[in-house]
């Protein structure tokens, strides 16, 4: 047990937290130690930010496994998953395989798939359209060529993603972090990006040449 609260120590949470508390606070603490993040030069931070990601990532490995043996990833009760049968009312499509890392062309429309884990997964030419990808981790992500159209990517993680040639017209951006994404040909027609004047989207270091802005412009 003093190895199990070594590790929620580590993801800075209350031993016994819940796993969905858990994999919140793996995202966060990945998304402020990623080395990316971090100059490269600076070789000491450097160090650093590996040596925790190592950490964080095995906290949330064990953690995950020891809460595994009582619930499953979606924190169904027990008597749901004893009920459950082969025939459901939710499309399979709602949740992707966890095994598998190439989703390409795979058709997860209006699926709720907030707060899910989809770093490096390949999502090219998958249809996301009206899907909830709010405070979803997608860290390298592939998204060339998917619809994304009314997608909800409020505070979403996109850091790095490729969404060459996406289709992004009237999603909701609102608080995404885009930073190093390449947008290179991506469609944000009618996009929400602004509360007024003031942008809401980190765009740090994003290639948009070629993007058709959410005003119509092309970006040059």
């Amino acid at each position: 047990m003093r190895e199990l609260e070594r590790y929620y120590r580590v993801l800075e949470i209350e031993p016994g937290a819940t796993l969905e508390e858990v994999n919140q606070a793996y995202k966060d603490l990945v998304f402020v130690w990623h080395p990316d993040r971090i100059p490269k030069d600076n070789l000491r931070l450097q160090k650093k930010a590996q040596e925790k990601l190592q950490a964080i990532n095995e906290a949330r490995d064990k953690l995950r496994s020891f809460n595994g043996k009582h619930q499953t990833i979606y924190n169904y009760p027990p008597t749901q998953q004893k009920k459950s049968s082969p025939k459901t009312s939710h499309p399979q499509t709602s949740q992707p395989p966890k095994q598998s890392s190439d989703l390409s062309g795979k058709d997860f429309s209006r699926a709720n798939l907030s707060n899910k884990d989809l770093s490096g997964r390949n999502l090219s030419y998958a249809n996301l359209s009206g899907a909830d990808l709010s405070d979803t981790f997608m860290h390298k992500v592939n998204l060339r060529g998917a619809n994304l159209s009314e997608a909800n990517l409020f505070r979403a993680n996109l850091l790095l993603a490729d969404l060459r040639e996406a289709n992004l017209r009237s999603a909701n951006l609102i608080g995404a972090d885009l930073s190093g994404a390449d947008l290179r040909g991506a469609d944000l027609t009618g996009a929400r990006i602004r509360s007024g004047e003031r942008l809401l989207v980190k765009l740090i270091g994003a290639n948009l040449a070629g993007a058709i802005m959410p005003d119509g412009e092309i970006h040059s």
